[in-house]
């Protein structure tokens, strides 16, 4: 077992901007009407302009929030070898690039079901860091947060489907933005064993003795697929995204993907495709 690293400096950045506003008319931000905003909302001087209707909201009322969060299970903070980082590092690296990235541009991140409310600025995505970093393990899924925001969920996501799925959707059904990041080490995505194993499960704290391992090799491939297919499937479902990520790869592509999906909230209040 590893320790998890703890938070750091990030390695990339990006920008999740929000549009600057001007003087006058344009201090103020405009969106498109849609079905769960009242008539009262809607701006007629601009709307008559168009054929579309607008509602138009201050730049407080514009400032988004995003919350982070990082499976803190034992499974998580794992890793194959010394050449990589545990899973749990890897994706606290990305989760505080993105934050970095957020709370520069004025939006609001914080850890999503963590004790301290979100905030922008300089220590933002530090202090949301921390909070991930320092949830203890055995802590259960996170409750939904009170008010909506956008989520990026990191994990492995070998949990039961079951669960995984009812807290998924009861997040979607609060959060219609959301992203899952699902990291995996480069044994899990392989399975590179033979001969004689034994087989720790950290999260369960169980080991199993395997004879022939390579016996194993086609059903565990197959399981490993299966999983991720089900996750895509759960995302699509509620209509967020889904990014899959092997921990020795270059993190780098993963963070801007991301970060387009997130600026894509922004720019038209609506789910990325």
């Amino acid at each position: 077992m590893h320790a998890k690293a703890g938070p750091a400096s990030a390695a990339h950045q990006g920008s999740a901007g929000r549009r600057k506003t001007g003087q006058g008319e344009n201090f103020w931000q405009y969106r498109g009407y849609n079905a769960e905003d009242s008539a009262s909302r809607v701006d007629w001087r601009k709307s008559s302009r168009g054929d579309q209707l607008f509602v138009r909201e201050t730049e407080m009322e514009t400032t988004r929030t995003f919350l982070f969060w990082c499976d803190p299970s034992d499974g998580f903070d794992w890793r194959g070898s010394e050449d990589v980082s545990t899973k749990a590092g890897r994706a606290l690296s990305i989760l505080m690039a993105l934050g970095s990235s957020i709370a520069k541009s004025g939006d609001r991140c914080g850890a999503l079901g963590g004790p301290r409310a979100p905030s922008s600025g300089g220590k933002a995505a530090l202090s949301m860091a921390q909070d991930l970093w320092q949830n203890p393990v055995e802590t259960s899924l996170p409750v939904s947060n009170k008010k909506p925001a956008t989520l990026v969920l990191a994990s492995d996501f070998y949990r039961p489907l079951e669960s995984l799925s009812a807290w998924i959707q009861e997040l979607a059904h609060k959060n219609r933005n959301g992203t899952l990041l699902m990291v995996y080490d480069p044994i899990e995505a392989s399975y590179p064993y033979e001969g004689r194993i034994r087989f720790f499960n950290p999260s369960a704290k169980k080991d199993r003795l395997i004879g022939r391992a390579e016996n194993l090799k086609e059903e565990y491939l197959k399981r490993f697929q299966q999983r991720r297919d089900d996750m895509q499937a759960l995302a699509h479902s509620v209509g967020w995204n889904i990014v899959f990520h092997q921990s020795n790869e270059p993190a780098a592509p993963v963070f801007m993907q991301i970060s387009s999906w997130l600026e894509m909230t922004r720019q038209d209040g609506k789910k990325p495709a």
